[in-house]
């Protein structure tokens, strides 16, 4: 179960989205689906860049 969803409700969304989308589009979106996760989790995995602009921030004693 994924969220509470079972089979049944997946198999609903699906064809409704198959519906909606037609089978032509189904490809498109699941590739757009797949480089959004992909570059999310690159951003949350990657360390923070320092900006070379940004002035580095002194500690005070």
């Amino acid at each position: 179960m994924i969220g509470g969803l079972g089979m049944p409700e997946l198999i609903i969304i699906l064809v409704i989205i198959l519906i909606i989308f037609g089978a032509g589009k189904l490809p498109e979106i699941g590739a757009g689906l797949g480089k959004g996760i992909k570059n999310f989790k690159k951003a949350t995995t990657e360390p923070i860049e320092k900006k070379e602009d940004e002035p580095e921030k002194i500690e005070k004693d």
